[in-house]
């Protein structure tokens, strides 16, 4: 596979600029919004043996590569890390990052280590068994034997065996936890209604989501105060903070900076024209009524595209991206680092599909999302999807 990066690259997280002098580091800065998709290089070894990036994690400032071609290990790229080198990694099936600690899973144990320290071994380790050899399917991080991994101590955290989990994503504040039934559970925070129970209190243990009973899920996704599934039929649903439209939902934050953006080209256009400014229009009778969304409390459908089937998803801080079952990428929410991958950077309350693959005739199959950028894997061309 290759991957592809688009967004906030203040760290060199997705590119780092060619060529860069002492005296042009002042205007590195036009480098931090990377709204052009550009192909990640690949890790390579001191030996100059080159090697496949397998998965992505990404946090705020870092990106963390995962090579399981050969013997497997991970390259971290962006601000720089502390104690860790490629090969203390050497031999991890799966690797998860977030702004202080980097975890690797081991066929044996788990590690985290101090992302912020030069401590040369780990901060915490535990003995794993493995789940394979217990339950007969894999699982990934942040989800290990008997409970997830949290972003800071205490890093392990146990559920109850009753809800036999098959994947977790941990937002800002909160947890979506998909069992191998197919319901839905979320805990945490729930002030911005991410938690979809219909309101904004918190939870402190795991909630079955009842507005999603009895519909099957696949696949679970968290931003930072927003939360979406997919169902067994490819469906979308989505639900929690919408300020920025991260939900795909009408958002009444977004229209008014872009209807303010509007109305100051309009105006300098006027000036430049030296004619007076046109006056504002005004809603016409019997003109439909928009309803904006802030916070969906409830899991509400949404229609990316007629007909169209999701694959997979995930969410950035203020962003999504999903992946339909052609292999086409959308993206919708906060743009202002470039994150949405439209060579723009707009803001949208609804789903886009990114053109450059398209364009490209690539054929994307994954999408990872960091806090303000996006990465996105692309099958090899002689491969269709399907």
């Amino acid at each position: 596979m290759r991957w592809f990066g688009f967004g906030f690259n203040a760290f060199g997280q997705i590119c780092v600029p060619e060529n860069l002098t002492k005296e042009e580091d002042s205007d590195a800065s036009k480098e931090v919004k990377v709204f052009h998709p550009k192909e990640l290089r690949s890790y390579v070894e001191r030996s100059g043996c080159c090697l496949k990036t397998s998965r992505i994690s990404a946090s705020w400032s870092r990106r963390a590569s995962l090579h399981l071609d050969g013997e497997s290990r991970v390259s971290l790229t962006g601000f720089e890390a502390g104690g860790i080198s490629v090969e203390d990694s050497r031999g991890c099936k799966d690797a998860h990052i977030s702004e202080s600690y980097l975890t690797l899973v081991f066929l044996d144990r788990i590690e985290c280590w101090n992302l912020q320290e030069e401590e040369k071994t780990p901060s915490w380790s535990m003995e794993i068994q493995s789940h394979l050899e217990r339950s007969g399917y894999p699982l990934n991080l942040p989800l290990v034997t008997g409970g997830y991994i949290a972003p800071k101590p205490p890093f392990y955290r146990p559920l109850s065996p009753h809800l036999t989990a098959k994947s977790l994503a941990l937002g800002a504040k909160h947890a979506i936890l998909l069992s191998v039934s197919g319901a839905v559970y979320t805990w945490g925070l729930g002030s911005h209604g991410q938690l979809g129970h219909g309101g904004l209190t918190s939870e402190e243990e795991p909630r079955v989501v009842e507005a999603l009973w009895g519909m099957p899920m696949s696949c679970v996704a968290t931003g930072g105060w927003h939360s979406v599934c997919i169902s067994d039929g490819g469906d979308l649903y989505v639900w929690g903070w919408n300020e920025s439209g991260q939900l795909g939902l009408p958002s009444r934050g977004l229209r008014t900076a872009q209807q303010q953006q509007q109305q100051s080209s309009k105006q300098a256009e006027a000036l430049c024209q030296d004619t007076a400014s046109s006056p504002s229009e005004k809603p016409q009778d019997g003109e439909k009524h928009e309803v904006f969304i802030s916070i969906q409390a409830f899991p509400a459908l949404l229609d990316v595209t007629p007909s169209c089937e999701i694959r997979t998803i995930s969410c950035g801080s203020r962003h999504t991206a999903a992946v339909t079952t052609t292999g086409e990428l959308y993206t919708w929410g906060w743009g202002e680092y470039g994150q949405l991958g439209h060579q723009t950077l707009i803001s949208l309350d609804e789903p886009q599909r990114v053109e450059f693959f398209k364009e490209q005739q690539m054929c994307v199959v994954d999408v990872v999302c960091g806090a303000w950028n996006t990465f996105a894997a692309v099958a090899k061309e002689e491969v269709a999807c399907s």
